[in-house]
């Protein structure tokens, strides 16, 4: 993904309510109308019409005209747009060259995979930072719901459909229910799988400080999502 498209989904993202019409849209089964967003919210059809636009400029939602034969003006229907995959997921033009990249340093044995999951951990941090540093969150200061919002945010932007939850002693329940890396994790799928953890461990750990994520199931084993424990340490 582009820096400058990154930039662009995670301001058309940051507004809470927006977020919220996102999930609400991505998540539905049937298309949604504007006024089923702004019952559902309980605001103005202008306003759920707003926020929906927005979404769709960005390529998060596509629209179309409700064709259903109906008297009066045709509704718009929202859905899950077909174009976030190239958006939120590494172009297909790049796949050669990540393949490259990757066999190139998993050719090099321990040394190569180590430095393949240390990147993924220092990718996870600096992108944790940039959108800290492009919100009012201070972290250190911020309640565990408001940074795990903030965590879920960052990785719904990156293509992930992840559910997040507090369970017991304040750890976290971690599930997202597709892989970024998809196409390079059929090939590689333990270095790959490695790495993604390491970039989802920069992430938490930014938000969170010293813990240990711990994957309990994962797609590449035939489970329907990866779930993690995220292990917290004071």
């Amino acid at each position: 993904m582009e820096y400058d498209d990154a930039q662009k989904l995670t301001s058309a993202l940051a507004d809470p309510t927006r977020f919220s019409i996102y999930q609400y849209v991505a998540y539905s089964k049937n298309p949604i109308t504007v006024q089923e967003v702004a019952d559902h919210f309980s605001i103005h059809p202008n306003v759920a019409r707003l926020h929906l636009t927005k979404l769709e400029d960005v390529h998060l939602l596509k629209a179309v005209s409700d064709k259903s034969g109906k008297g009066g003006r045709p509704s718009r229907l929202y859905s899950l747009s077909d174009q976030v995959v190239s958006l939120q997921f590494p172009p297909r033009d790049y796949q050669l060259l990540a393949d490259i990249a990757i066999e190139s340093l998993l050719s090099l044995g321990e040394a190569g995979e180590k430095a393949l999951i240390n990147m993924g951990y220092r990718m996870g941090t600096e992108m944790a930072k940039r959108a800290v540093a492009q919100s009012s969150l201070h972290v250190q200061s911020a309640s565990l719901e408001e940074k795990m919002n903030h965590i879920h945010r960052l990785v719904v932007a990156q293509g992930l459909k992840p559910e997040i939850e507090v369970i017991e002693d304040g750890c976290l329940r971690f599930r997202v229910q597709n892989c970024t890396f998809s196409e390079s994790a059929k090939k590689y799928p333990d270095s790959i799988c490695k790495m993604h953890n390491a970039l989802l461990t920069g992430i938490f750990q930014t938000y969170l400080g010293n813990i240990e994520l711990r994957e309990d199931e994962s797609m590449q084993c035939g489970c329907k999502s990866c779930n993690y424990t995220v292990l917290r340490y004071k």
